[in-house]
């Protein structure tokens, strides 16, 4: 049995000090009151693990490029150090064989044990193409019948998926959701109307709010009015600074607050990689002042991780640690629906958790009990 006693330890109740989280068989069995006489004392403050819904990549792989058990383990050892314990392998739009093979990829990871991955997200290529970014155009297209066989199987782990709402239809979605599907809603420019429609057919939620959307005007709210205003629908930010504007985000965080906002990173495969540039569908994207930017300066990913999310949670949007530390663990575990298990530390729960220095950076991880960085 594992012992650990932190300096100060996040739990329901908030920020305490002076108790012992014991562990076995990679579940927490006891939070207790007191050091124990056993437990091991870390210097830090001990906080659930970082649950990512958007990772393209890391460690300088790719999920695109290659959708392998030995590429998933790549991205999840890279994550891991910034204290991610549990991350939604991302697939953009790309070829129709691709999501088959990133499905039979995750599956095989999960069988093979490989530590960090929870489950897999579809961005697209259900998207709308004036809103594309850098998903290349010729991969959007509209949900057929083909694509929702794939994706009402049955899976061993959550499937979330992001949509337009002009290419996927309200019947579609029902069936998506019927089957287990979380359904968010991005790249889009519907109009309010049918961006609502999604919503009442089950989509729960928005990815990279503000990016890939219109902006919100007083008699035309569009996709990002609808998501301000809706108090149930959850909704991802990519919090660097970059992507959103530090008042839009300070808007946000006020309709939304820390049990809607999802914190994600949207990493391509330079975190965690001393290599300032990739390769995404044949053109080279570089990190440029903490940005990843095509040639025509187009944003392509981002270049952040959850630690650092965290921290700009707590900088740029005047969050407590405890909201910020909520937003990067519980709410993103409660919109993927595996927040019976992880996102907090309690007895029961998984044993995931991240050791922070007090200017928020990871210093060390456990997953299911076993330290990993």
């Amino acid at each position: 049995m594992l012992a650990l006693a932190p300096t100060q330890l996040f739990t329901d109740d908030g920020m305490i000090e002076n108790a012992t989280v014991r562990i076995h068989g990679g579940r927490i069995v006891d939070v207790t009151h007191g050091i124990a006489a056993d437990a091991r004392k870390l210097d830090g403050l001990l906080a659930p693990g970082f649950i990512d819904t958007q990772v393209n990549g890391g460690g300088g792989a790719l999920f695109n490029d290659t959708q392998t058990v030995e590429t998933l383990k790549t991205i999840a050892m890279a994550h891991a150090q910034f204290g991610v314990t549990g991350f939604m392998a991302t697939l953009i739009s790309d070829e129709r064989g691709k999501a088959a093979a990133a499905i039979a990829a995750v599956s095989d990871a999960l069988a093979a044990g490989v530590e960090g991955l929870l489950g897999l997200h579809l961005e697209g290529p259900w998207l709308s193409a004036p809103r594309r970014g850098v998903h290349p155009a010729e991969f959007l297209r509209e949900l057929d019948d083909a694509d929702l066989k794939l994706l009402t199987k049955k899976l061993p782990f959550p499937l979330l998926v992001t949509v337009a709402p002009e290419q996927v239809s309200p019947q579609s979605i029902r069936a998506l959701v019927k089957a287990g599907v979380r359904v968010s809603l991005g790249h889009t420019a519907a109009a309010t109307g049918l961006v609502e429609q999604a919503l009442a057919a089950g989509a729960t939620g928005f990815t990279h709010l503000f990016n890939a959307m219109p902006p919100m005007e007083g008699r035309n709210p569009g996709p990002l009015g609808v998501a301000l205003a809706d108090r149930n629908a959850w909704a991802g930010m990519i919090l660097d600074g970059i992507h959103v504007h530090p008042t839009s985000a300070k808007a946000a965080f006020a309709a939304k607050t820390a049990d809607r906002l999802m914190l994600v990173s949207d990493a391509m495969a330079t975190i965690g990689s001393d290599t300032p540039s990739m390769s995404l569908f044949g053109e080279t994207i570089s990190v440029r002042d903490n940005a990843l930017r095509t040639a025509s300066g187009t944003l392509a990913g981002a270049h952040l991780e959850m630690s650092g999310a965290v921290r700009n949670a707590v900088t740029l949007l005047g969050a407590s640690r405890n909201e910020a530390l909520r937003m990067g663990s519980l709410t993103p575990a409660t919109f993927v629906g595996v927040d019976h298990e992880r996102g907090r530390i309690a007895k029961g729960y998984r044993a995931d958790l991240v050791l922070l220095d007090d200017d928020m950076h990871a210093k060390a991880t456990w997953i299911a009990g076993r330290q990993v960085h």
